[in-house]
């Protein structure tokens, strides 16, 4: 598994972001996947999962009805839709791939990407 979050960026409070996380492995898709995010001097929190068959999705309240995650099969990526983004959410992104555990707890991750950085401006 090699994960590669990309999509993050600079947006304005109140806009949209959409990350997406790839897998140069391809093999991903038997893993439950997160998203988790780390802002400065803070530690990595839990944002959204997914389970290996994208039937079940998980939020951390803090996201809860403004964002989604899902799999595209066809691109073999896992996304993040964030909206109504608030200067709060500023962090680096960063995707998982979960072999077992509880899927809100990034030390039971086995693989992770990168990251990629989000900042919201007020």
């Amino acid at each position: 598994v090699q994960l590669q979050a990309f999509g993050g960026g600079l947006v304005q409070a109140g806009g949209s972001l959409r990350l997406s996380c790839a897998d140069a492995g391809g093999t991903f898709t038997t893993y439950d996947m997160g998203w988790f995010r780390q802002a400065p001097g803070k530690e990595r929190e839990f944002v959204a999962a997914i389970s290996w068959s994208g039937g079940s999705t998980y939020y951390a309240d803090s996201v809860k009805g403004r964002s989604t995650i899902w799999r595209d099969g066809a691109k073999n990526t896992v996304n993040l839709q964030m909206n109504r983004l608030k200067p709060e959410d500023t962090a680096v992104y960063y995707c998982g791939a979960l072999w077992s555990g509880d899927v809100t707890r990034a030390k039971d991750y086995k693989y992770w990407g990168q990251g990629t950085p989000v900042t919201v401006s007020s």
